[in-house]
């Protein structure tokens, strides 16, 4: 099981907007544009993309600044916390467009588990909607992509995974459904139940929308 951490695991949708608000207006830019292009990239993707004019290197260390002055902000998505603290260690993994100072410091914010494997911006040399990360993770928890399933609340993200040539499911709350192409869409993680049975585990997915209710891993 391999989620995405912002928009799955903690509720930090709010604070990351209004962080990405900042630095857009910093150099004059569009912010809802700048906004819309972050969904589920890392920094170093956005200010390429958003302002090519400027120091990559400079602005992403501005921008995680940014980000680790608001972590204290960050709280988890319901369910997160039950369903991550039940499952073994090689079992899952968290595959995040953020930096790893600021993915461990939200996720302790949250009073979440940081796992065994955590895959972060500086761990590959291309961004989701790339599929480097879950690809990554697969590796590091010697599970074939075939036999993961990916939790993401962002089209890039969805990408990123079907890439990967995983299922999705995909999380409600950053995007409208209808932007999420998964089998199976829930409204957060407090719906999803997970069974351990052998080397499988088994999820119960009451679905908000998408087929079907029930996916293996």
């Amino acid at each position: 099981m391999l989620f995405d951490l912002d928009g799955v695991l903690v509720d930090s949708m709010a604070v990351i907007e209004g962080q990405i608000r900042l630095w857009a207006l910093r150099y004059r830019l569009d912010p809802d544009s700048v906004v819309e292009l972050s969904r589920g990239r890392r920094d170093e993707d956005i200010v390429r993309a958003a302002a090519p004019f400027l120091d990559v290197e400079t602005e992403v260390l501005r921008i995680q600044q940014y980000e680790l002055d608001g972590a204290n902000l960050v709280r988890a998505r319901a369910g997160a916390i039950a369903l991550t603290s039940q499952l073994p260690p090689l079992a899952w993994a968290v595959v995040t467009s953020g930096r790893r100072v600021v993915a461990c410091a939200r996720m302790a914010a949250a009073g979440l588990l940081i796992p065994r494997t955590l895959v972060t911006a500086e761990d590959v040399d291309a961004g989701k909607p790339a599929p480097d990360g879950y690809l990554m993770a697969a590796r590091w928890l010697d599970v074939p992509p075939e036999d993961c399933v990916v939790f993401e609340d962002a089209p890039a993200g969805v990408a990123a995974a079907r890439s990967a040539g995983m299922r999705v499911i995909g999380v409600l709350g950053s995007v409208p459904p209808r932007a999420l192409d998964a089998e199976t869409i829930v409204s957060d993680l407090s719906t999803v139940m997970a069974n351990r049975a052998d080397s499988t585990i088994e999820l119960s997915l009451p679905a908000v929308a998408g087929p079907p209710e029930h996916e293996k891993s």
